[in-house]
């Protein structure tokens, strides 16, 4: 008994003490919303027709369907132009400071906001990254996702270097931008805006409220304890996150698998046949020509397909297993990308996966990015001397410059 109770405690600690997984959920924020503003910004010209009031999903069809199955999205507050453009830009901005991991928890929201938004008003628009970026991007909100590699880190370190210094650390930015969303917040609840679905409103005043706590735990508590209880909140939340994504990512293989078994063509080894020869999913035709030559190679594909995703989910606890299979996927999604021309599908299921990389594989590829910016940015300072014009000799250029 009490084995059990001493195995009990060390759990319950492992998952209050600490929020699990920085690297893993720093390469999830970056994969993800790199993912949505490449998206974005290649859709840029057709915009209007994707989701804006020139698409063929018309404004009063998304009423109707959003009438009743009551989804959220701020494209629906207002039908003008103006607005469109408005929530446009917004969703790109948000996606690429959720990038740089500036104000990670207010851009997570707002990147959320920007996903479910223009989603949710032309819904047959998207595939299956979509739906997976859908989720992803709720699932964010609740994860410390900016411990590692964000701008937000570098700010945490220098502050903490500047208190050890006895210095003072004023945070102007936040408060500023908590007030500012906050008005927004209260005015288009007022205005009748957040009818539906009471999830996403719901979710949007919690996190409004808690950064609140958060902050007047910091500045006004005269102790450390309330600050302490928010954060052992806040990494069981975050931890509680990262659960529920690597289950999201392991049910999307473990049904995509099981379904494929159960159809004809995959079980004679012909399903990767088709889609090759398909014009839509053909921008390479020689390369799918060449692909689809060998019918061994054929076979093997597309047994290989279904065994990784039906074994992957069963691999978790074994290491190496797992790590091999891993790279099978990520090769998978990489050939699809190319091949199929789903660039954006492969980059969302990427993002996915990376939730199970190594630790130590994710450290050592962020310290070889560390040294290559830090050699790329000596280069750039590094001024060479004047050249020797005319008859001068580089003696006498040497003399004149330490004259």
């Amino acid at each position: 008994m009490n084995r059990f109770s001493l195995c009990v405690s060390r759990g319950i600690a492992h998952v209050t003490e600490a929020a699990l997984g920085p690297y893993q959920t720093a390469v999830i924020r970056i994969g993800f919303s790199a993912t949505w503003l490449l998206f974005l910004l290649r859709e840029l010209p057709h915009r209007h027709e994707l989701y804006g009031p020139d698409g063929p999903w018309s404004w009063t069809l998304a009423e109707q369907l959003i009438g009743m199955n009551g989804a959220f999205t701020t494209l629906m507050w207002s039908d003008g132009r103006f607005w469109f453009e408005s929530v446009y830009a917004l969703a790109i901005l948000a996606s690429a400071l959720l990038m740089l991991g500036w104000r990670t928890r207010t851009m997570s929201v707002l990147f959320m906001v920007g996903v479910l938004s223009l989603q949710n008003r032309s819904v047959f628009m998207g595939d299956g990254g979509d739906n997976v970026l859908h989720l992803m991007s709720v699932y964010l909100v609740f994860t410390r996702c900016a411990q590692v590699w964000s701008l937000d880190a570098r700010r945490a370190s220098r502050a903490g270097a500047a208190r050890a210094r006895c210095e003072r650390v004023t945070d102007r930015t936040g408060p500023v931008l908590w007030g500012v969303l906050g008005a927004v917040l209260v005015a288009v609840t007022l205005a009748g805006r957040m009818e539906g679905e009471w999830l996403i409103p719901a979710l949007l005043w919690t996190v409004w409220g808690g950064q609140a706590l958060w902050w007047l735990a910091g500045r006004r508590a005269r102790s450390g304890e309330t600050r302490i209880l928010l954060d052992v909140v806040a990494n069981v939340v975050h931890n509680g996150a990262l659960l529920v994504i690597m289950a999201e990512a392991c049910l999307i293989y473990a049904t995509a698998g099981w379904y494929k078994i159960q159809g004809s063509r995959w079980q004679d080894g012909t399903a990767v046949y088709y889609p090759l020869h398909l014009e839509y999913f053909s921008p390479w035709p020689a390369l799918a020509d060449l692909l689809s030559a060998s019918g061994t190679l054929v076979m093997l594909m597309t047994y290989g397909t279904v065994l990784v995703q039906v074994a992957f989910p069963f691999t978790l606890f074994n290491r190496r297993v797992k790590n091999v299979l891993l790279a099978a996927m990520v090769t998978e999604h990489a050939v699809i990308a190319v091949v199929l021309g789903l660039p954006f599908f492969s980059l969302a299921m990427i993002a996915a996966d990376a939730v199970f990389l190594p630790t130590t594989f994710l450290r050592r590829l962020g310290g070889g990015a560390a040294r290559a910016r830090d050699r790329f940015l000596r280069r750039d300072r590094r001024t060479p001397l004047p050249e020797p014009r005319g008859h001068e000799s580089p003696e006498s250029t040497h003399v004149g410059f330490g004259a």
